[in-house]
């Protein structure tokens, strides 16, 4: 599913769905995730059929961990504990797996950078979105961001802590929860996400559409079944050069 947002022509962007592997009963058919009990040899297979569909080296898989750390994808080892990765180097592929928990693909408007980053509520809260663009090391108002598939806001069910995490931070947050009773919520991350966004400086944010957990057939969810496959979002420049010579 490529990233439907004005990014520069030379910028790929795209988040796989569940749907052209070879895995098999809950990870059916696409996982690529190699920590959540699928069969190995069905994983690598994935990821190989991945890679040479995009025509693309293999991206750095990181070991996400709810946290902040953002990584350079061209110096970072494959399962560094990261939950961001960004390059400004052409055919260095950012990637970042998800189910349910919010995938974000970052670009500047000169295509000369670009990043993902995993945000799940922790990660949202405690700042792995201001990691990245601090990685980044661009003009935020150059920035453009894709929110890709996400657990949707009428899916979302949280207790008063994860409410509380954000209206700590900004009461403007509140606006994302609707109370369900005295102790639980409704939350919206795409909208906790764009608030963090906004009050970065950034401007171009597109995305944030579509609920991994009431879209069983595109898409695997957590909290739909906690034994499940992961889908990738990635982002690279393309290497122009190496096109040339195809």
């Amino acid at each position: 599913m490529w990233a439907d947002w004005p990014a520069p022509k030379n910028i790929q962007a795209l988040t796989t769905t569940r749907t052209g592997g070879v895995s098999q009963g809950v990870f059916q058919s696409m996982n690529l995730a190699d920590h959540v009990d699928d069969n190995p040899a069905h994983v690598k297979k994935n990821r190989e059929i991945l890679t040479d569909t995009l025509n693309i080296k293999s991206p750095v898989w990181l070991q996400q961990v709810h946290g902040v750390n953002a990584v350079d994808s061209l110096t970072a080892p494959h399962h560094c504990k990261a939950d961001a990765i960004f390059s400004n180097q052409p055919g260095e592929v950012c990637n970042v797996l998800t189910a349910d928990c919010l995938p974000l693909l970052f670009c500047n408007q000169q295509a000369t950078t670009v990043a993902a980053a995993h945000a799940g509520w922790r990660g949202l809260a405690d700042g792995v979105i201001e990691s990245t663009v601090d990685a980044m090391q661009q003009n935020n108002q150059d920035i453009m961001v894709w929110l890709g598939p996400a657990i949707g806001p009428e899916c979302f069910e949280v207790g008063q802590d994860v409410f509380g995490a954000f209206v700590s931070k900004d009461k403007n947050a509140d606006k994302a929860f609707t109370r369900i009773d005295n102790e639980h919520y409704l939350a919206d991350i795409y909208y906790l996400a764009r608030l963090v966004l906004t009050r970065l400086g950034i401007k171009q944010i597109y995305g944030g559409g579509l609920c991994t957990f009431s879209d069983e057939e595109r898409f695997y969810s957590f909290r739909r079944n906690p034994v499940t496959g992961r889908m990738a979002s990635m982002i690279w420049i393309e290497d122009e050069e190496k096109n040339s010579k195809n």
